[in-house]
């Protein structure tokens, strides 16, 4: 298969084990794709550009990081809002706060740590361990391997199931080293490939992967910022796809299986690019006030 293959376990389960980044055959540019990312590319340029001329431009990027934290860990159960965070923020010894606000926080310290550190090194595996222990530290899911890639096996599927009942199963740990190795060496030295491309391919082998026992899907999204901040297409952390994926979160789940089950991975970069687009579009609309 042209994205991996289902191998059988001895414990009677399969196990999807991904093919090696990027595509083989390549990605086929149609029409529809060459123009999707056109109008992504275009839009997230205009983006970039107009903070440029806002008088304080950190503080609108602080509230903005702040409500993708919000989306980002509501996809993930969480109830928390804007206003808990920031009651937190000025409160946080103070009044009770809903209990997992803190998961929020710990979103925006994983961002602004991994920022920070892509001033220090490139992003990389070791960098990709260091903010999931900012992102788990001290909340659901610290007592599974915080900060470590995965020992053992895991699944995905409806909150109860098991290895028979799970609707994926990502690769056993060998294979799951081998396939982050991969990906580590297409982050690094894939040239070929539009950025927004690269993005889109990156984040869905991650979550393909899946080499963390929780907290699998907030870094797979941290990952497409640091990625487009790492190679120079924002110049500030302006673009989540939260709202998006969570307004189209089936579709989202739909066309990820689809790689998996058919090689789609065009499908899946038209519905990424979409996402970026119309992501780039709402975020300018702030932008006009100011």
């Amino acid at each position: 298969m042209r994205a991996g293959y289902y191998q059988e376990q001895l414990e009677g389960y399969k196990a999807f084990i991904p093919a090696n980044l990027p595509p083989n055959p390549p990605i086929e540019m149609d029409n529809e794709l060459v123009n999707l990312l056109s109008s992504a590319d275009r839009s997230l340029g205009r983006l970039d550009g107009a903070t440029s001329v806002l008088p304080n431009p950190d503080l609108f990027v602080a509230m903005y990081v702040r409500q993708e934290a919000v989306l980002s860990s509501q996809i993930e159960g969480t109830q928390s809002t804007l206003e808990d965070v920031l009651e937190f923020e000025i409160d946080e010894q103070g009044n009770e706060h809903p209990k997992d606000v803190q998961e929020v926080v710990n979103y925006i310290n994983a961002m602004n740590y991994g920022l920070q550190r892509l001033n220090e090194l490139p992003l990389c595996l070791r960098l990709i361990r260091e903010i999931h222990q900012k992102l788990l530290d001290g909340v659901r899911g610290s007592d599974r391997s915080l900060g470590e890639f995965r020992k053992s096996q895991n699944w995905i599927g409806h909150e109860g199931c098991n290895l028979k009942t799970a609707s994926f199963i990502p690769p056993p740990v060998a294979q799951m080293q081998q396939a982050l190795d991969n990906l580590e060496k297409f982050i690094h030295y894939n040239k070929n490939l539009p950025v927004l491309i690269q993005c889109g391919l990156i984040h869905d082998q991650f979550e393909t992967i899946h080499p963390f026992l929780d907290g699998n899907g907030r870094v797979g999204r941290l990952l497409i910022t640091f990625l487009l901040c790492q190679k120079g297409i924002l110049q500030r952390p302006l673009l989540y796809l939260s709202y998006y994926l969570k307004a189209h979160r089936q579709e989202y789940y739909d066309v990820l299986m689809n790689i998996r089950t058919n090689g789609d991975w065009e499908g899946w970069l038209k519905f990424f690019l979409q996402g970026v687009y119309e992501v780039s579009q709402t975020a300018q609309i702030p932008l006009k006030i100011f």
